[in-house]
């Protein structure tokens, strides 16, 4: 223990200790703190995924919507489909699951 109080004395010094201290609260304990600009890292990561999700979503959707304005038969399907219409001659059947 004596020895290192020795060495203690000898390498450490106030100012060095009040930087370490100064060091401590700028990257813990502040408001932009390391740990927080993780976190911030990681949100940004996740939201860039669902944008991209969210994109892919959208393109599906806009190609639908160019075909069922150009496509008598895609929009004939769209709507029999989720709408249950059907032909006067045509009998149909729904299975729930």
């Amino acid at each position: 223990m004596k020895e290192f109080l020795v060495w203690c004395r000898r390498y450490l010094s106030l100012t060095l200790l009040i930087a370490l201290i100064v060091l401590s609260i700028v990257l813990f304990f502040n408001e932009n703190s390391l740990v927080s600009t993780i976190d911030q890292e990681k949100r940004i990561d996740e939201l860039k995924s669902r944008i991209e999700e969210v994109t892919d979503t959208l393109e599906h959707y806009r190609n639908l919507n160019r075909s069922l304005s150009n496509d008598r038969e895609t929009m004939e399907r769209i709507v029999r489909e989720q709408h249950h219409m059907q032909h006067p001659d045509e009998d149909v059947y729904l299975f729930e699951e």
